[in-house]
């Protein structure tokens, strides 16, 4: 599971590195749009949306 955790603060980079997996939502933070069904070919992406986030706001 990939979670986007209350310090989200929005700067983005999670959705410049896998903007399939993350975006905005109206708050101006930051969400997984795909949920659970997260393809295979994306994780690595992910994992380095989540190594760049400057608040550790990404659970995996």
């Amino acid at each position: 599971m990939v979670k986007v955790n209350e310090n989200c603060i929005g700067c983005g980079a999670c959705n410049a590195v896998c903007p399939d997996v993350f975006d905005f939502n109206d708050e101006g933070k930051v969400e997984n749009i795909m949920g659970e069904d997260i393809p295979e070919d994306l994780m690595d992406a992910v994992k380095e949306a989540a190594e760049g986030c400057p608040v550790e706001a990404i659970e995996l």
